[in-house]
């Protein structure tokens, strides 16, 4: 006659459904894309898109830091509750365990802080040059409550624009081509600005007089309309400094381009 198994023991019982009902909520918990983006827009840039990648190992990594933690308190709450006056073994001067308290954070930040340094570098990163054409300059000038865009490259006149009406169809158009880079060179006539396409998951404040660390490059990915406007607030019309920002084809850039020297107007 076989031996009889051993039946689960009711706690045993209670970890096995709970672990199953996590994951059955797991499988069944179908991810949209703006989730998968934990709140982030759409990035419409090469750039960006290093920035969602970041963001998204930052709250893996958090998500598994948490998980371990909770795991560890619920072990200990049902594992080692109080039983008896006796004194359980205690831990202290244990030098294994202090060292793992003290490795394992020091680990989890230095890889934290690889990831954000090299991402960092990358989205500070300019080319040396745009004498050769491969990369589009636009200086962009704020002012209060508006903006100026120069393509110096291509000698247009600037598209200068007013403090937007409440109703914001009046707002100044940045045009750009689509899988080429572009550099932004920013400055600021008056107080501290701040360049923000949400779209482009980067902003950038505008220091008045600074002479470096106002450059940065963008690669776009996807051609439409995407909002812009100042992330700092700069005065009373603060609120009416908007922009969009137009990523368009090569061809249409250069019509775009051509226009404008032709006309020589930037409206």
């Amino acid at each position: 006659m076989p031996a009889r198994t051993a039946a689960p023991s009711p706690r045993r019982r209670m970890l096995q459904g709970a672990a199953a009902l996590s994951i059955l909520a797991l499988a069944a918990t179908a991810c949209s894309d703006q989730e998968k983006r934990l709140g982030l827009p759409t990035p419409v840039t090469e750039q960006a898109k290093r920035v969602v990648t970041l963001w998204q190992g930052s709250w893996i990594a958090a998500f598994v830091v948490g998980a371990l933690v909770w795991g560890l308190i619920i072990w200990a709450v049902l594992f080692h509750r109080k039983r008896s006056d006796q004194l359980p073994p205690q831990v202290r001067y244990n030098l294994p365990i202090e060292m793992l308290y003290t490795v394992v954070p020091f680990i989890i930040i230095a890889v934290l802080f690889y990831f954000t340094a090299r991402d960092e570098t990358y989205l500070n990163k300019v080319s040396s040059t745009t004498s050769t054409g491969q990369v589009t300059q636009v200086n962009v000038t704020a002012f209060q409550w508006s903006w100026q865009f120069d393509y110096p490259q291509y000698h247009t006149k600037p598209i200068v624009g007013q403090p937007t009406s409440p109703d914001g169809n009046d707002k100044p158009v940045l045009v750009i081509p689509v899988g080429q880079k572009v550099r932004f060179h920013l400055v600021s006539t008056d107080v501290i600005h701040s360049f923000w396409v949400p779209s482009f998951i980067f902003k950038r404040d505008i220091l008045p007089g600074a002479k470096s660390g106002q450059d940065f490059e963008v690669t776009p990915t996807k051609t439409g309309t995407f909002e812009g406007r100042c992330a700092e607030f700069c005065g009373v019309d603060h609120s009416r400094m908007l922009f969009q920002v137009k990523i368009v084809s090569p061809q249409e850039f250069q019509q775009f381009i051509s226009s404008h020297q032709a006309s020589g107007s930037a409206q």
